[in-house]
């Protein structure tokens, strides 16, 4: 509840800050300032949902939100594909947007799919291999809906975890967030915690948290303006990981979705954004070409030639604000 009335004041307040761009746009002025803009940007969404975007998270956005945006998009902006992204075919006259859509979730095929063939865009989608294992929920997708609707402590892995005053869990013994914990480890704590919570997820609407099947992949894969790339196969944090985990990671998960699309995986979305210099070097040896993430982290990663930043959408924003912050980069 504390969570949720964060959301929604913060919300209330991005909004009434953003009134002057809003307006300025209405009138035409803000017009020429998007007009005027060049360059390019690399966006990253994550789920669309019909109602209650910040439910569980700030990565959502409302269908109709994103719709809105495609038609922003399409009328001011030069939208690319992730490879022509990388080969540089920009517009000298507009500026350049790719999207791109992270976690795999089914409302991508559900909802986002339909509109990319409508208004003819292209965007790229990391997927990853959670449907190999076995599962259909990604591991912090589980531990969100267990804030809403989990117990208030219970206990794991002979630990016990009482939700605090942010919903989050929190070991008793050592202090430290589960979410936290969970990140550090390897995908059997992980999936663990999924089937110990696992009977929340019946309080979810599917569309907050179902993963793609690997024949909705592979239609995606099968659509002209779909790009599909690696997000790692268990989604773990590879700046954690040894680095002969980081190459089975994601080996398995560009040989998952190789064997589904029947094409060529090259592009791989680090999970967090998080990555190291030896992960950079072994996903490269792992054959990825194209490697994203949300911030250059390191000096001279700007020089890395497989290294792209991205910007993610902001949910609590109008989509005049959201245009204006592509062209900035940020979000101050």
């Amino acid at each position: 509840m504390r969570r949720q009335l964060f959301n929604t004041t913060h919300l209330l307040k991005s909004r009434i800050k953003g009134l002057p761009t809003d307006m300025s746009m209405a009138v035409g002025q803000g017009q020429d300032f998007i007009k005027q803009a060049r360059g390019s940007r690399i966006l990253v969404y994550h789920g669309v949902c019909l109602h209650h975007h910040l439910r569980f998270n700030t990565l959502f956005i409302k269908l109709k939100t994103f719709e809105k945006q495609l038609r922003l998009y399409k009328k001011y902006f030069n939208i690319v594909s992730l490879n022509d992204y990388y080969e540089q075919r920009f517009s000298n006259d507009k500026f350049n947007i790719c999207l791109s859509f992270d976690d795999g979730f089914a409302n991508n095929h559900k909802y986002v799919l339909p509109l990319l063939e409508q208004y003819q865009v292209p965007a790229a989608f990391f997927v990853t291999g959670i449907r190999e294992t076995g599962y259909d929920i990604l591991w912090n997708d589980m531990l969100a809906i267990a804030y809403k609707y989990g117990a208030s402590k219970f206990i794991f892995r002979n630990d016990e975890f009482i939700r605090g005053r942010d919903s989050r869990y929190v070991s008793s013994s050592s202090g430290l967030l589960l979410a936290d914990i969970l990140r550090h480890g390897d995908f059997n704590d992980k999936a663990e915690m999924i089937g110990q919570l696992s009977r929340y997820k019946k309080k979810a609407p599917e569309d907050y948290w179902l993963q793609m099947t690997k024949d909705q992949i592979r239609e995606m894969s099968n659509s002209k303006w779909v790009t599909i790339g690696s997000h790692s196969h268990y989604h773990n944090d590879l700046a954690k990981l040894p680095a002969a985990a980081v190459k089975e990671d994601i080996t398995k998960s560009k040989q998952f979705l190789e064997n589904i699309t029947g094409k060529k995986i090259t592009s791989l979305a680090f999970p967090y954004g998080s990555y190291t210099p030896e992960v950079i070097d072994t996903a490269k040896q792992a054959g990825f070409i194209q490697l994203l993430a949300t911030e250059f982290i390191f000096p001279g990663d700007v020089k890395e030639a497989t290294l792209r930043e991205r910007l993610t959408i902001n949910p609590f924003i109008s989509a005049n604000n959201q245009l204006y912050a592509h062209i900035r980069g940020d979000y101050k």
